[in-house]
């Protein structure tokens, strides 16, 4: 499918973000991972059309530093928690009341946050994460900060280097990314234990990167595990990924 026309939104801060759109019916905002985009991670392999195939308006925002949307370089525009403040502001700018909301890796982090502090969604879809990417953000933090304080410098074939070769086929922003990782807020598991929303947890088989699925599943009051083919990188690929979210949408 060819990329969507951008829509334009403004957060609290007066910071322009962007958003994409694709279907009619019930509104999901599904969020991308980190490095990625709303493009690449949820239409360029056909989730949002599968999605939106089964009645659903698919809203895919790109995250602060990412993408279509704002990537200012002065850390006054990262403070921490930040990404959920973007989300709520795009359902306020599109006045949802009644709506599902879900993301992959950092968005499923998103996710969580907003959940956390008080969004209301009839559904929610934490796909690619673990509980350790929620209850401690900065070891995945450091991760991305080794990579992004060292690219060039990274032996080929390794897991920095695959992900510095994907952040220069999205064309990220590096110091932009760098402040990201600024915002990442650690959510604690008796929190998660108050979140009462329909939850899936969806991984691929031999993901491992944000830690244990199955142990997220388990620390959130009202939640189940799914698995789909593939690791981190390669399940968002495989169209099992969109079917298992519309799958659980529909129910």
């Amino acid at each position: 499918m060819a990329d969507l026309p951008v829509q334009w939104f403004e957060s609290h801060d007066g910071t322009k973000l962007a958003y994409r759109e694709l279907g009619h019916g019930r509104p999901v905002v599904l969020i991308h991972g980190y490095f990625s985009t709303a493009t690449v991670n949820w239409i360029r392999y056909g989730h949002a059309a599968a999605i939106a195939a089964r009645g659903h308006r698919v809203i895919m925002p790109d995250l602060r530093g990412h993408g279509d949307s704002g990537k200012p370089h002065g850390s006054s525009a990262y403070p921490p928690d930040v990404l959920a403040d973007d989300g709520f502001a795009l359902i306020d700018h599109l006045g949802l009341t009644d709506y599902d909301l879900g993301g992959y890796s950092l968005g499923a982090r998103t996710t969580v946050r907003m959940l956390a502090r008080g969004a209301t969604p009839r559904r929610a879809i934490l796909a690619g994460m673990g509980l350790e990417g929620i209850v401690d953000t900065g070891q995945r933090g450091d991760h991305f900060r080794r990579i992004l304080t060292g690219l060039g410098t990274f032996e080929r074939g390794t897991s920095e280097w695959m992900a510095e070769a994907f952040l220069k086929t999205v064309g990220g922003d590096p110091v932009a990314l760098l402040h990201v990782l600024d915002t990442f807020v650690d959510t604690p598991r008796e929190e998660l234990g108050r979140i009462e929303v329909p939850t899936l947890v969806l991984a691929g088989d031999k993901d491992r990167d944000n830690g244990s699925a199955d142990a997220l599943t388990e620390a959130l009051s009202n939640a189940r595990h799914a698995v789909v083919p593939g690791d981190h990188m390669s399940a968002v690929t495989k169209p099992d990924l969109g079917t298992a979210i519309a799958d659980f949408l529909d129910e």
